[in-house]
């Protein structure tokens, strides 16, 4: 099946030159089809960059899904056009009354800053508060992931002596977890932040389990409520070359940055990515979408609770 998106949606074009099958909300809107409803509260200054790859992987699916967009009213994105905005986000004030199968909620780019200090906080945990009782399973990535544990489980954050930046190998604990449903025994994942959350603080937390785990990248995924929260700190939905992006950045600003570990063909930026956690990613948003949104979520999508 295919993903229903938002008219005229930049992704909907970059998709279909990849050969994924995406429909408007005007041809969508002739099936006969209860989709699953998914929203997205992207943090991530490019948004349309975020919103692509995450559109992306929803599609690697025969499931029909409904995808929204949520912004918070206390934060104005600078990096991506006004227009854009107002056309596909819609506010969380105007969709509090809503529910929705599933829900992602992206990194940010403020993990070095205590959680009270961020501008939008109050907002943030109030969204992860209603998703409690709006939505079937929630998908918080990264610094959303790190933001989650600590509001709803008191888990804090640590910074690190230098960024956690490159592809990392990462094992299964629990192999027969149904997230885990096609998994080799080492996957690899992208990774790309100052900060962690550690091992010793999850095994605290009786309500949290440790799912997947790195030697070199520490803790990656933990799950919450049989399932209805999922903090991954790793960004798996990346774009072959999002981290070429971000170091090429980085050293044209002239700041300290070493070259994405495991990432380039012999270590060497001009040779190009050697991109090996597409299949993990794959598999991670479809088993997710399957087994813990569509086989969980009631028919009648008020009845979520």
């Amino acid at each position: 099946m295919p993903l229903n998106l938002p008219d005229k949606l930049p992704a909907i074009e970059l998709l279909k030159e990849e050969n994924i099958f995406v429909i408007d909300n005007s041809r969508a809107t002739q099936q006969d089809i209860r989709p699953l409803r998914i929203v997205i509260l992207n943090l991530m200054p490019l948004k349309i960059t975020t919103e692509t790859d995450l559109v992306r992987l929803l599609s690697n699916t025969p499931l029909q899904v409904e995808i929204s967009f949520m912004k918070i009213k206390s934060h104005t994105s600078k990096n991506t056009p006004i227009e854009h905005m107002k056309t596909f986000y819609t506010d969380f004030d105007k969709m509090r009354d809503d529910k929705y199968d599933g829900m992602i909620i992206t990194g940010a780019p403020v993990e070095q800053m205590d959680f009270e200090e961020v501008n939008y906080w109050n907002e943030i945990t109030e969204i992860f508060d209603w998703a409690r009782t709006h939505v079937t399973s929630t998908l918080y990535i990264c610094w959303a992931a790190q933001a989650g544990l600590y509001h709803h489980y008191g888990v804090p954050k640590y910074a690190l002596g230098k960024k956690m930046f490159g592809i990392f190998k990462h094992r299964t604990l629990l192999p027969l977890h149904p997230i885990f449903r096609g998994f080799d025994d080492e996957f690899y994942v992208p990774h790309s932040r100052h900060t962690e959350v550690r091992k010793e603080d999850i095994l605290k937390v009786p309500e949290l389990t440790l799912l997947s785990e790195s030697d070199d990248s520490g803790v990656y995924m933990v799950v919450a409520r049989g399932g209805r929260e999922f903090f991954v700190t790793g960004h798996s939905e990346y774009s072959p070359l999002t981290l070429d992006t971000e170091y090429r950045r980085d050293v044209s600003k002239g700041l300290p940055i070493e070259v994405p570990r495991n990432y380039y063909v012999d270590d060497d930026p001009d040779k190009g990515p050697l991109v090996r956690w597409r299949g993990h990613a794959n598999l991670l948003f479809s088993n997710w979408l399957n087994y813990f949104v569509y086989q969980e979520t009631p028919y009648n999508i008020e009845d979520i609770r």
